[in-house]
């Protein structure tokens, strides 16, 4: 059976991340943040969107980033996802279609011209802040 999509209200994640609902709203407006809106117009925070806070918290609080550091190291990050999932696609065609395995693929690449070291993007996982009782 799927799971359904958890979605929290504006003051939940407030409350849940101990800020105030007007930095959810100008997180919005500068576009670091996009919740979904409800028929109502009510904003409707995603396990992304929490996902997406957590980074930026941890950037203002911990790292004292200012809201443009912020958006630079987001847009970066979106790219390298972006750019990491092209790598992975390019893998699994080349996997495909020309029978190389990856074994073999690790051969050719340790024996190739320029040497780069495989990497991966690291995800930042949501932290509980706070439990929020009923």
């Amino acid at each position: 059976m799927p799971r359904k999509k958890a979605f929290y209200t504006i003051s939940v994640v407030a409350e849940m991340y101990g800020i105030h609902p007007q930095t959810l709203r100008m997180y919005e407006r500068q576009g670091l943040l996009k919740p979904s809106r409800s028929e109502g117009n009510t904003r409707l925070y995603t396990d992304s969107d929490l996902d997406r806070l957590d980074v930026i918290t941890n950037l203002t609080r911990e790292l004292g980033v200012n809201l443009a550091g912020v958006e630079v190291v987001l847009n970066m990050r979106d790219k390298m996802e972006a750019m990491q999932h092209e790598v992975d696609q390019l893998l699994e065609f080349v996997r495909q279609h020309l029978g190389v395995e990856g074994d073999l693929l690790t051969e050719r690449f340790r024996n190739a011209l320029v040497k780069v070291p495989p990497s991966k993007i690291v995800q930042v996982r949501r932290r509980k802040v706070r439990e929020i009782s009923d």
